[in-house]
């Protein structure tokens, strides 16, 4: 066998997806599983956005697009950004990537180099450490507790900032935690970044519109540091297209040039159609969106209360995206039959294969005390999926 890069040997596969390729080779043989592991809406993309694609289909959208995306849909983000969140962006300050992941991936490797330092508050997505070790970062991580709602401090902040700190990454409302930070919160932590003149910040927002606190808040809302941050969201989450893979990030035109750069070297411009459907997702009625918004706040409901049941859990209450984060520690060391629950993996792996009930060990989002359920799924599914997770702990001694 060849000899593979130290890149990719650094890397660490997605633990999300391998849990939910374990979830599909069990279903596969006839196992009903109740699949909680993955971050994916259970709606259909609304109408008038599938319409908008057929139509880009029939008018010939099928060529090459410009690499930072078609100018309608960047006038459209501009749109976006000015009337919901109140910030000021022109077209040359957009660029539109495959996902919002892409986006991630492009402001990482344009920013960060060899021995910079990227500061991570932890619990966090399971792709951030491993994007900034591609761009040949070190990633610095800051522990915040189910106490803290897992949410970290401006002192936390700028205790871990040093000469080597280049960004800091935060995502509100989080995956996998469903934390939200206040507009207090975010205030004082852009008091910390406004210190620090060099440092640049990477807001995920791509969980903006599943928000349960009434507003949604950016760190770019503050103008001490809004030339310093970079915006990232998409259209996946709020108008239920994750296959349409359209993200984009938002920021000074210097840095957006460098990742349009970069972009038009591995990709290019992104899928002509679904950025004709994207158009349409931004320009067209919210109605849908607001839809979604309220089923997931009641599954958020109908989760919190089924979790805090199961004895052993330490249940929060999250206020945005549709994750649950419970500590579950105290089932370590327990026994059922040959296995031995040592950590949130083994839960997990326990869960699914006892259980039937796939779910993703907390050690990946950094927190191995903790495991992730996913409720974008049916309020059905979520009672079984706990009647199951119920029965399936009780077998452990």
């Amino acid at each position: 066998m060849g000899q593979l890069s130290d890149r990719i040997n650094r890397l660490a596969a997605s633990a999300t997806f391998a849990m939910a390729q374990k979830s599909a080779e069990l279903s596969a043989k006839g196992v009903d599983v109740v699949n909680m592991s993955v971050g994916e809406p259970d709606f259909n993309t609304p109408d008038y956005v599938k319409q908008a694609a057929k139509k880009a289909i029939d008018d010939n959208f099928s060529r090459y697009s410009p690499v930072p995306g078609y100018l309608s849909l960047r006038k459209a983000i501009v749109e976006k950004l000015k009337k919901e969140n109140n910030l000021s962006y022109t077209e040359s300050q957009i660029l539109v990537s495959t996902g919002a992941k892409q986006a991630i991936c492009n402001a990482l490797m344009a920013l960060v180099g060899q021995g910079d330092e990227v500061i991570l508050p932890s619990p966090c997505w399971v792709s951030y450490p491993e994007m900034v070790k591609m761009a040949d970062g070190t990633p610095v991580v800051i522990k915040s507790t189910i106490q803290q709602d897992f949410k970290i401090s401006a002192e936390q902040l700028e205790a871990a900032i040093t000469p080597k700190t280049k960004a800091v990454m935060l995502c509100s409302p989080s995956n996998p935690t469903g934390s939200v930070y206040t507009k207090e919160e975010l205030a004082s932590l852009a008091a910390v970044i406004a210190k620090h003149p060099d440092i640049y910040v990477i807001s995920d927002e791509i969980y903006e519109h599943i928000n349960f606190i009434g507003e949604h808040y950016s760190l770019a809302q503050f103008p001490e540091i809004f030339d310093r941050v970079i915006v990232v969201n998409g259209v996946s989450k709020a108008y239920a297209m994750t296959g349409w893979r359209i993200g984009f990030i938002a920021g000074a035109e210097w840095i957006i040039k460098a990742c349009n750069k970069l972009q038009g070297q591995y990709t290019s411009g992104t899928c002509s159609v679904a950025q004709k459907a994207a158009e349409a997702a931004f320009l067209g009625p919210q109605d849908d969106v607001e839809a979604m918004r309220k089923v997931f706040q009641r599954r958020r409901d109908l989760i919190v209360d089924l979790a805090r049941k199961v004895p052993g859990f330490e249940v929060n209450n999250p206020q945005g995206a549709f994750y649950l984060f419970p500590k579950i520690d105290s089932y370590f060391g327990k026994k059922y039959q040959d296995r031995t629950i040592n950590t949130a993996e083994d839960l997990a792996m326990f869960l699914l294969e006892v259980g039937h009930v796939a779910t993703v060990g907390g050690t990946a989002f950094g927190s191995p005390e903790c495991i992730r359920f996913s409720y974008a799924t049916s309020d059905d599914k979520i009672r079984e999926a706990f009647k199951r997770v119920t029965s399936a702990l009780e077998l452990l001694k």
